[in-house]
């Protein structure tokens, strides 16, 4: 393998884990949202809430091989 596929796969593996992680945080997934949010503005990302939804059920249908 390419050492840059390598550092794909890494990333992709920690994104993948970091959501299933929030995923099944015991938290209500709108608090878990709203910290989302706080912490893309905080990095100058700004989503909406319909946008941030809309990303987070990409990520679910992910993981869940949809």
């Amino acid at each position: 393998m390419k050492p840059i596929h390598i550092i794909l796969a890494v990333i992709c593996g920690t994104v993948a884990g970091a959501t299933v992680g929030l995923l099944f945080a015991p938290e209500k997934g709108s608090d878990t949202r709203a910290k989302i949010a706080k912490m893309l503005k905080d990095k100058g990302i700004n989503l909406n809430g319909k946008k941030l939804d809309e990303l987070v059920e990409d990520i679910t249908n992910e993981i869940k091989g949809e």
